[in-house]
């Protein structure tokens, strides 16, 4: 409903994995709860670890630049392309150099949870959309 032009699935599957904390393939009332806890309540340190996990696809530790292209694509889709102005086809890739360009300080072409939390933190737009959910409930 939120995006009547696109194509939400591919992202919603990134979403579910990134709240099925104990992997198992299914969401229980738990693995919700304690998400949207981190999400609304959480700390900084909290929220940014949720969000890691959520682009780290295989959970490995690490986003490669592979796993970027794949959920900026799925959001690219979530949003349709009705979008004016309209999207280039190369937007996705280019959002991921850019992703790349700041959070991969060592540049090993991989995004480790420490580079991350480091770029993160010290990126006061990225911290003031921290507190998004702050007073949601």
């Amino acid at each position: 409903q939120f995006f009547p032009q696109g194509d939400a699935s591919t992202y919603a599957h990134f979403l579910f994995d990134a709240f099925d904390a104990d992997r198992n393939g299914a969401l229980c009332f738990q693995d919700f709860v304690i998400g949207l806890s981190v999400l609304l309540r959480g700390t900084v340190q909290q929220k940014l670890e949720w969000a890691f996990n959520l682009y780290d696809i295989n959970k490995d530790g690490c986003i490669t630049k592979e796993e970027m292209l794949e959920i900026m694509k799925s959001i690219y889709d979530m949003m349709g392309r009705c979008t004016h102005p309209a999207l280039r086809d190369s937007a996705p890739a280019e959002h991921v150099e850019l992703f790349f360009q700041k959070m991969d300080r060592n540049g090993d072409g991989v995004v480790t949870f420490e580079e991350f939390l480091e770029t993160c933190q010290k990126d006061k737009d990225i911290m003031s959309s921290m507190q998004i959910f702050e007073n949601v409930i």
